[in-house]
């Protein structure tokens, strides 16, 4: 494991450690769990953004659009 070492506004820290000590967790592995927490949101944020782009996208919704029908025909069957 690597250290990291940053600062931190005061008042930020002062919530850090009120919170830390509520949850009876060291404020490193409430940070770490924070980190987690909002780089996911990160990438599902991207996800969804990426879907918000293909909606737009002509040819992606083509493609969607000749998959359904294939799918109709073969249930149909």
């Amino acid at each position: 494991m690597a250290t990291f070492t940053s600062n931190l506004p005061d008042d930020l820290l002062d919530l850090l450690s009120e919170k830390a000590k509520m949850l009876s967790l060291p404020k490193n592995k409430l940070m770490e769990r924070a980190l987690r927490l909002y780089l996911q949101h990160l990438d599902k944020a991207e996800y969804i953004k990426s879907y918000a782009q293909s909606a737009k996208d002509q040819d992606v919704i083509s493609m969607a659009e000749e998959g359904i029908e294939d799918y109709l025909n073969q249930i149909q069957e």
